[in-house]
């Protein structure tokens, strides 16, 4: 009897216990058209109507105008370097974040809290405040600048610089895509192909590297993205030099107080490069899923 009793109480206890759960997420019809509706504001108001605009901007005087602006050699000069940054720093990041990950999720040392850390400092610390670090790391008034500066060596105001700049505000993005991944996946599988005679680099190319390859993807897109869109930090250590060391946001700040067409010429190819790294994240997202992996 007492057992029926206990039960029975349990029963209705799980049942009281849902009951409240099911209460406290659902919402009336109501509301949910107010959030919906809240939601679907806030983005046409910020992200809609600013691509609206960027767009209209740019064609306001016709194709020809927009052909012209992005033509220019600034404007080319300045989508090259941008490419050429994104091209150097997005694979430095990739074989780092790879190795970061690697060492985070596989092993167990002194100091792993700190890496953990350290990888996130650049999300926490300004581009503009890391930029100024190089200038102060670099500048011909520190030891390591005046030693560049006497081999002749220009980092500051030219490429090196740039790239040091970008490298350093997008390195998170890779490691911290695969982090949680890895973690999640063990060391079993690894350990097989081991036990089995394949090599460390065979292991990581037929056994890791499957595993993690859309998360690793995404993290390159979204380092990618952060590359090409970088402002603060490039703004500091480039010197803003017209035809040599500006970058595309900074070809458009430049160009906003002198030909605002060619300026949001620019920032619509941006845009675009934006939406198509959107949609490519979408689609990874969706593998991802679908995959399971």
């Amino acid at each position: 009897m007492a057992a029926s009793a206990g039960k029975l109480f349990a029963r209705r206890l799980k049942h009281n216990h849902t009951t409240h759960n099911r209460s406290a997420v659902t919402e009336t019809p109501a509301m949910r058209w107010f959030l919906t509706m809240t939601g679907l504001l806030f983005m046409a108001l910020f992200i809609v109507l600013p691509l609206i605009v960027i767009f209209a901007q740019a064609f306001s005087k016709g194709t020809g105008a927009y052909l012209e602006a992005l033509t220019d050699p600034d404007a080319v000069s300045a989508i090259r370097l941008t490419l050429l940054i994104a091209a150097i720093a997005v694979p430095l990041n990739m074989v780092f974040g790879i190795a970061a990950s690697w060492a985070i999720a596989k092993f167990e040392f002194r100091g792993k809290t700190f890496l953990i850390t350290l990888i996130d400092l650049p999300f926490s610390v300004s581009p503009v405040i890391s930029g100024l670090v190089f200038v102060l790391l670099f500048g011909g008034n520190s030891m390591l600048g005046s030693w560049f500066q006497s081999h002749n060596i220009q980092i500051l105001f030219a490429v090196p610089g740039i790239v040091l700049a970008t490298i350093f505000v997008t390195f998170p993005f890779v490691a911290r895509e695969l982090i949680p991944l890895m973690q999640e996946q063990g060391t079993g599988d690894e350990e097989a192909a081991l036990s089995l005679g394949a090599s460390g680099w065979k292991t990581f190319l037929y056994v890791t590297l499957p595993n993690i390859r859309w998360g690793l993807l995404y993290g390159v897109l979204l380092c990618n993205a952060r590359a090409m869109g970088e402002f603060g930090a490039v703004a500091v250590v480039s010197g803003r030099i017209r035809g040599l060391t500006t970058t595309m946001p900074l070809h458009v700040e430049m160009m906003y107080s002198e030909n605002i067409v060619a300026a949001f010429a620019v920032a619509s190819l941006l845009a675009g490069l934006a939406l198509i790294t959107l949609v490519l994240k979408t689609i990874l997202e969706m593998r991802f899923s679908h995959d399971g992996v």
